[in-house]
């Protein structure tokens, strides 16, 4: 059960952050969520009036943020210039924005190298890390332990979606996740997409638990398996 990678993607909604971290949690590993990650650029260019629109304008500020990933998975944390941003990130503003900024390639290549770094720190420093995203399986690290796909039924992500927010309305809760899914999975750079040979897992029937029990499953059986 040492160096491992697994590597958890799937649409906003589907349970990526709870199943990620619950497993970490379970096997004693580190825990990225590289959403916050762009979403944490994505704040800082708003607050910098960068017109996220503009991807020139986003790339030529790409690298100008200072981002600190803690992967702890029982208490993570993301920080922009030294300030806490894990707040500011789940905000509507930030989210009606992210796909935008995160189309942008030259955010995608500045993040992929901190992404790739944290992996392999997670894998010299600790028995390895479960990373979550869009693209983790089939960009950042192909070669995962175990690549796992999650999703869940439209209706049932938009009303997790809207109980992690504390209110909102269902219905563009869903409109917004499936507008976003069609951003994200046609950007020309690193689409959304199942990585080739991940593990497609639907979390709609399932409680939380049940789901982390069998994802420590597979992760356990891919360990176990002949390289």
């Amino acid at each position: 059960m040492s160096r491992l990678v697994v590597a958890v993607d799937g649409p906003s909604g589907s349970g990526k952050s709870s199943t990620a971290r619950g497993v970490a949690t379970r096997l004693g590993l580190r825990y990225l969520d590289t959403g916050a990650q762009f979403r944490a650029v994505t704040a800082w260019m708003l607050d910098q009036g960068v017109d996220t629109t503009d991807a020139d304008a986003v790339a030529a500020r790409a690298e100008e943020p200072a981002l600190a990933s803690g992967t702890d998975p029982q208490a993570p944390t993301i920080t922009v210039d030294g300030a806490d941003v894990a707040e500011r990130i789940r905000s509507q503003q930030v989210t009606d924005h992210v796909s935008e900024v995160a189309s942008v390639p030259a955010v995608r290549a500045r993040l992929l190298r901190e992404q790739r770094a944290a992996i392999d720190a997670a894998v010299v420093e600790a028995p390895g890390i479960v990373v979550e995203g869009r693209d983790i399986g089939s960009v950042v690290v192909p070669d995962a332990t175990l690549k796992l796909y999650l999703t869940a039924d439209p209706a049932a992500r938009a009303e997790r979606r809207t109980a992690e927010n504390g209110a909102g309305d269902v219905a563009a809760t869903r409109a917004s996740l499936l507008r976003r899914d069609a951003i994200d999975s046609g950007r020309a750079t690193a689409p959304a997409v199942q990585p080739d040979g991940a593990v497609h897992l639907d979390s709609t029937p399932f409680t939380l638990e049940e789901v982390v029990d069998q994802v420590v499953d597979l992760v356990r059986a891919a360990a176990d398996a002949p390289s």
